[in-house]
């Protein structure tokens, strides 16, 4: 890495936007997008560290935190589904972390953690809004200054490659609850797929909304469940396509019976035109809705180069979700949906509880 910062022009976007990237030496990299007509600027610190990059023994929050969110079974059931999907592994722990990961916490572990992981080095700064790049760049330069070393270069987005990963069919937490909370789903796409925008439009399609099928068919048709909904999640080894229910216990096996027969019933024959394009059109406008919040602006360019995709104009993107057809969400939900099922589910039911509907 040179002495001299080094800056790109990354977009001149249709609406005179402009994004810009400067890399200083040390390889901290600062991205501003001036977005014409607003007047207030979004900033954020992005560093390429999470929960699954730390150790097992050196995860976790706040005894509080965690007493808080074991007391919300619609929120703890996503880490039941995530340790069924991906096992003991950095993907399938949970963020928080447990009382007892946290009273073997050392404080050197943490200060150790903090030195290798929170460097230059690893760090996005991102800005957008109303914006001079020039002027954030020296003001961050004077900041960082004793920390910019010329000989280190900015840190390698992580390696994009899909692993294998050991999942249960069924994982069941027997709690005394009113409601049951039940996630299915299947592995799914890996970040910077080509098919990305196609699982956008089959998730959309599929649990995006009140329009959506399994809605329509699960809470309209059959008042089998008050909330469904259904996402794609990708990540740089792994991927997800997950649906979510509340519902009755005494409901949950139908309920995941319908799921089952609309996933496969859309492997089999696909989206109808009218579905197809009222998913496009839905996640079109969401895209360009985020586009309006300069908060959203900065992130989207920040994760985009901690990631190594190549950032597009908006109007690209726009272009290539217009372009996804019929035969393109029906490959991907072709793909997705004969693999094998995974289900995670919180409440009343036996430890040793079974689905039928997935095997």
């Amino acid at each position: 890495m040179p002495n001299r910062a080094q800056t790109a022009t990354l977009i001149r976007g249709a609406d005179g936007g402009v994004v810009k990237r400067t890399t200083l030496p040390g390889g901290l990299r600062v991205i501003t997008e001036n977005v014409p007509g607003v007047r207030s600027v979004a900033l954020g610190v992005w560093v390429a560290a999470g929960s699954r990059d730390e150790p097992a023994s050196q995860m976790g929050s706040a005894f509080e935190e965690i007493a808080m969110y074991d007391d919300e079974p619609g929120e703890l059931v996503h880490d039941e589904f995530a340790m069924a999907m991906f096992g003991d592994s950095p993907l399938g722990r949970p963020i928080l972390g447990t009382v007892d990961t946290i009273t073997a916490l050392p404080q050197n572990a943490i200060r150790r953690f903090y030195r290798k992981a929170y460097t230059p080095d690893r760090m996005v700064i991102s800005v957008a809004g109303n914006v001079d790049h020039a002027q954030v760049v020296r003001q961050i330069r004077e900041v960082f200054a004793d920390r910019l070393e010329p000989s280190v270069d900015a840190a390698p987005a992580r390696p994009v490659r899909k692993r294998r990963w050991k999942a249960d069919t069924v994982r069941i937490l027997s709690r005394a609850t009113e409601q049951a909370h039940v996630m299915m789903g299947t592995p799914g796409l890996v970040r910077g797929d080509e098919r990305r925008y196609a699982a956008a439009v089959l998730s959309t399609a599929l649990g995006g909304g009140m329009s959506s099928r399994l809605f329509q068919e699960v809470r309209e048709k059959r008042g089998l469940a008050y909330s469904v909904y259904a996402y794609a999640q990708s990540f740089a080894d792994a991927g997800v396509f997950g649906i979510y229910t509340g519902c009755l216990p005494s409901k949950a096996d139908t309920v995941m019976d319908v799921c089952v027969s609309e996933l496969q019933s859309v492997a089999r024959d696909g989206l109808t035109p009218e579905e197809l394009e009222r998913a496009k059109g839905q996640v079109k406008g969401s895209m360009v809705l985020g586009q309006e919040d300069p908060g959203s602006r900065m992130s989207r360019n920040a994760k985009s180069e901690l990631s190594g995709e190549p950032l597009d104009d908006m109007s690209r993107v726009l272009d290539r979700v217009e372009a996804v057809t019929r035969d393109d969400v029906h490959a991907v939900a072709t793909d997705l949906f004969t693999q094998n099922f995974t289900v995670a589910a919180i409440g009343p039911f036996d430890p040793g509880h079974t689905f039928a509907a997935v095997g």
